[in-house]
């Protein structure tokens, strides 16, 4: 019987979450990311303690197209990304309207021209004309006030360059992202699952 996910492989494992039986290529690339597994599933717990050979290299992959977008970037810099990547990956738009990359595009993209302008001496708020880029513009505009305001102009460019390295992302600039409405939103949903950063004081993050 093939597996009912990829229609290729033998099933192998049973799924408690589908319930039913899938391969172990699929329950090794899939889980928590197209497959709601419970925190008792067998597999989850065994991938979690010894990932397989092809988790590890997607896990690779996944890091090696962040960090073409991202660019080279501070140990606080880096901080910064992971908090707004987390608060992007939970944020929810109103109705059922869905984010996509192209919403994180011009959030990001909008946020970091204000903030260019601003650290040149004009006071210029962009907006956007999508309504779950702009409710997620101002989801975000909260934590970025935070953490600018004792910084200058000096925080005010270096979170400008880590959302714009999120901009390029999600508009899958310089990487090797598969063409997706939510490619990058997977990537980086991925990477935080695996990696998730450690909680960090907003104002401490760019050195201020």
């Amino acid at each position: 019987m093939h597996c009912p996910l990829c229609h290729k492989r033998p099933t192998k494992r049973a799924c408690p979450a589908l319930r039913q039986d899938i391969c172990a290529t699929c329950c090794a690339t899939k889980r928590l990311v197209e497959i709601s597994c419970p925190a008792d599933c067998t597999y989850l717990q065994s991938g979690q303690k010894h990932p397989a050979a092809v988790v590890k290299r997607q896990i690779d992959r996944d890091v090696t197209a962040l960090m073409a977008t991202l660019g080279r970037v501070s140990e606080e810099q880096l901080q910064l990304f992971f908090l707004l990547q987390s608060i992007i990956l939970g944020y929810k738009p109103d109705g059922l309207a869905r984010l996509v990359d192209s919403d994180v595009a011009l959030a990001t993209g909008a946020l970091a021209s204000s903030l260019e302008t601003a650290s040149r001496g004009v006071i210029y708020e962009e907006s956007t004309s999508s309504m779950p880029a702009e409710s997620l513009r101002r989801e975000l505009k909260g934590l970025i006030e935070e953490v600018t305001k004792h910084g200058g102009a000096r925080a005010e460019r270096e979170v400008a360059v880590v959302l714009r390295g999120i901009e390029r992302g999600a508009r899958h600039e310089g990487s090797e992202l598969p063409d997706g409405p939510t490619s990058y939103l997977e990537l980086a949903g991925r990477i935080l699952r695996q990696q998730p950063p450690a909680p960090a004081q907003p104002g401490r993050i760019i050195g201020v």
